[in-house]
């Protein structure tokens, strides 16, 4: 191997690593997916995992300002265009974002939004609802896009169903966002300075603001989870086995009384972990309580 061949290897190679040294639970769900969508997935990964570290912590320990961060930032949005438009990289984790971008279809409609909300995470410390819906919007709901547009290159559907399967994207993106905030809901606000849920004081939390955060998840779980049998089977084990993965950690966080949600991290334990991975393994999908009153249309 030579080459552009050894070159677009060797970042593949650093993208993959990124994802092995930052999440155990995405880690162990790409493991279930085909070869080639698993190497699209660590490509995207990677790259937003290296933008949110520019925010959330490394580049103020290594000394830049908020201003130098955005720059940081800004720069690697317009090195990630200019490699998606050009097909390379001198950054090995660009490099290998732009070649999963070009081989599966998504451009700068869904790197845009994503780094506007990272650029938010810079300056903003609350949301109202728009501003929050925004920021959901570009840091979680498009790159569930872009994994489904892996998932689903090479694959033909008829129109009606890719807008199924975009919602479902979405809505499971939407869903590991909010659970993250929930259950990071303190030290967000106490190490970063930050409030994401509109109208949610950590010092006046209570169980039933938390019930309705933790129903809203829920929601975007149960939608989810309906399309995932949809999927090509290279990509729907994956799916399921991330999708229950956070359904186990909204079930947690139900249970943990509000006044200890904001002192303690919740977790789901490494046995569980497997026992999950196994059910998903055989093709189950994780069922999600349904909070909607009775009668309500679907």
């Amino acid at each position: 191997m030579t080459g552009l061949a050894l070159y677009d290897d060797a970042a593949d190679g650093t993208a993959s690593g990124v994802i092995r040294r930052y999440s155990t639970s995405f880690g162990l769900a790409s493991r279930l997916l085909g070869p080639a969508v698993r190497q699209h997935v660590e490509n995207v990964y990677a790259l937003v995992r290296v933008a949110d570290e520019v925010v959330d912590g490394p580049a103020t320990e290594a000394g830049l300002t908020v201003d130098e961060s955005r720059r940081c930032l800004d720069e690697l949005e317009s090195e990630t265009e200019r490699a998606m438009r050009q097909g390379f990289s001198a950054n090995l984790v660009v490099h290998a974002f732009a070649r999963t971008a070009r081989a599966t279809g998504f451009g700068p409609e869904l790197t845009r939004p994503f780094f506007e909300s990272m650029r938010a995470d810079l300056s903003a410390t609350e949301h109202d609802q728009e501003s929050f819906d925004r920021y959901v919007h570009g840091s979680a709901e498009v790159v569930g896009l872009m994994c489904l547009r892996a998932f689903l290159a090479g694959h033909a559907y008829p129109d009606s169903t890719r807008a199924l399967l975009d919602e479902g994207a979405t809505r499971l993106g939407a869903a590991f966002q909010k659970v993250n905030f929930l259950r990071d809901l303190a030290a967000d606000f106490e190490h970063l300075g930050r409030s994401y849920f509109p109208g949610v004081d950590v010092t006046t939390f209570d169980e039933a603001t938390k019930q309705r955060l933790v129903a809203d998840i829920d929601d975007d779980l149960r939608v989810s989870g309906e399309v995932i049998p949809v999927l090509p089977a290279s990509s729907r084990r994956a799916v399921a086995l991330a999708h229950g993965l956070f359904a186990e950690l909204n079930r947690r966080l139900e249970a943990t009384p509000a006044s200890s949600l904001i002192r303690t991290r919740v977790r789901v334990p490494d046995p569980v972990k497997v026992r999950i991975a196994l059910r998903a393994a055989a093709g189950r999908v994780a069922s999600v309580p349904d909070h909607r009153p009775p009668g309500a249309s679907l």
